[in-house]
């Protein structure tokens, strides 16, 4: 049996391990999920929001464990792994609220087909494989899954390796829900395990992690048309324009580049600055960066503003990037050291979009700032990327700042902050490009775990209906007629089937026919009025 160690990246401990999922476990769990998708998907949505709500408390409730893992796990601070639980708890939290009215049937118009009815209903996929990261490894993890078995699916999660830990005090949660646990299973490892997991025909499959890890699931899900839903990486920009103000810019810039040692992202990897403010931006960042304090402590009274990387890859990802910029000419204007599994806040300049720092994602601290002309520039090079997540606008214009973040390739824009439209529970986070098809925060979290499917509903076409009428042969007059008259742009198309009916020679036969048949009635009705009256 092969196992799986815990190991704080702080402090090189290593606190626990799990036994690694084995592929005759990984299959297995398939086909048990879908099974228990036959029961789970029959429950009305008010019933899985009342089993979900039980999770939610015991989330609330375990919210010290929560957090003590996660310090652990990856070297944050206590108070960062609570906001991870507080955020995920926002999520549920809205997500049970509304999740009724988002999974509804919708009746849709019947145009021309008016003697049945139409709507359509949301259906879940079946068995969801989730595959989650280690920088956020609980509020990246725990609303995919709750939002997939709000919508009818059973999950099988397999965890980041990285922070395995966390992997299992997930499965410990779900555990704790006794009416819960038979609708979803943990499986423990590395890209074996999730390479497995991908192979064993799940329903849907759905990644947080690197668009290099995105590429080959992409390429295996190809092979059984799988559908893959994938959050991936980002190389958000951050302009700043003429008459932003420089000190807010610098303070929740450096913020959103160094939160988290950088491993967020939607967090800012690099920077664009008009010439006209580009030195006091600089001066006034890089004193924001120089007094930002690393360190770690398992207390919950925690005074530093980064930990460590938490995985061993960044470490040496940061220090290529790093070394190749400085190779072309970058210039380290604050930080620069790194120490085991910690990293100063670095700032370079002089960076050009042929450094890997400026294309590749960096998922560290660093932030390499550009000089710009103006925001003609800093739109052109912003979006000369693979990638295209978030961005940032720095403007005390609204109007330029608006009109800078309506030109951004990216799935989000905040103006005037970093990183904080994400903790927004009901709007959409996603990315556009290489940074994935996902959307997570709000009813489109919950919907793409669903397959939207079309009814029509009603008895046998009746012989008078228009529909039925023209699926006869010998009725392209009709089919044209209805065309014009339902669908025409302008009055004159309208009314046109009415004058080619007038000038029809069968059309003039039987108007011909009726007015007799009218006259004939006229006359009729005359005399016998005629009568009525002489009798009365």
């Amino acid at each position: 049996m092969q196992m799986l160690p815990f190991t704080n990246p702080a402090t090189g401990e290593t606190f626990g391990q799990v036994a690694m999922s084995t592929p005759e476990e990984v299959a297995q769990a398939v086909r048990d999920m879908r099974q228990a998708f036959l029961v789970w998907r029959r429950r009305p949505v008010k019933d899985r929001i009342a089993v979900l709500r039980k999770l939610q408390e015991v989330i609330i409730d375990s919210v010290d464990e929560i957090s003590e893992v996660i310090n652990k796990d990856t070297g944050k601070s206590r108070q960062d792994g609570l906001i991870e639980v507080t955020l995920t708890v926002d999520r549920l939290h809205q997500y049970y609220k509304h999740a009724p009215k988002w999974l509804e049937r919708r009746r849709v118009p019947p145009g021309l087909y008016i003697f049945r009815s139409y709507y359509t209903e949301p259906h879940p996929y079946g068995v969801v494989a989730v595959i989650g990261p280690w920088n956020y490894p609980f509020d990246l993890t725990m609303p995919v899954v709750c939002s997939a078995l709000l919508a009818g699916n059973t999950v099988v999660l397999k965890p980041s390796e990285v922070t395995a830990a966390t992997g299992v005090l997930v499965e410990s949660l779900i555990k704790r829900v006794p009416e819960l646990a038979p609708f979803v299973r943990v499986l423990h490892g590395g890209p074996a395990v999730g390479a497995g997991l991908v192979q064993a025909n799940p329903d849907l499959i759905f990644l947080t992690g690197s668009t290099k890890t995105g590429r080959a699931i992409a390429k295996a899900a190809a092979e059984t048309m799988t559908p893959f839903i994938c959050e991936l990486g980002g190389k958000d920009p951050m302009i700043v324009l003429e008459d932003a103000d420089i000190a807010a810019a610098a303070k929740w810039g450096a913020w959103g580049a160094f939160y988290n040692t950088g491993q967020t992202c939607m967090g800012i990897e690099r920077v664009y600055v008009v010439e006209s403010v580009y030195e006091a931006f600089l001066e006034a960042v890089t004193a924001e960066a120089a007094q930002m304090s690393r360190g770690y402590t398992a207390d919950i009274h925690n005074t530093y503003h980064m930990g460590p990387l938490t995985f061993e890859r960044q470490v040496d990802i940061a220090r290529a990037h790093l070394h190749d910029a400085l190779e072309k000419g970058a210039r380290i204007h604050c930080g620069g050291r790194i120490d085991g599994m910690f990293m100063e806040p670095t700032i370079l300049t002089d960076v050009t979009h042929d450094m890997l720092l400026m294309q590749e994602e960096t998922f560290g601290p660093i932030m390499p700032i550009m000089k710009v002309k103006d925001e003609t520039e800093a739109l052109w090079l912003a979006n000369d990327s693979e990638f295209g997540l978030s961005a940032s606008v720095w403007s005390n214009n609204m109007r330029q700042a608006k009109r800078v973040a309506h030109r951004l390739d990216v799935g989000s824009v905040n103006v005037n902050d970093a990183i904080s439209h994400y903790p927004v529970s009901l709007l959409p986070f996603g990315g556009v490009k290489q940074s994935g098809n996902a959307r997570t925060h709000g009813p489109e979290e919950v919907l793409q775990f669903t397959q939207l499917r079309s009814y029509a509903i009603g008895r046998p076409p009746l012989p008078f209906d228009l529909a039925t009428r023209l699926r006869e042969p010998d009725h392209y007059k009709l089919g044209t007629a209805v065309l014009r008259l339902a669908f025409g742009v302008t009055p004159q198309q309208r009314l046109q089937p009415l004058k080619e009916a007038v000038q029809d020679p069968e059309v003039q036969a039987a108007a011909g026919r009726v007015a007799r048949v009218a006259g004939v009635t006229a006359v009729v009705a005359t005399a016998l009025l005629g009568l009525l009256r002489g009798r009365k």
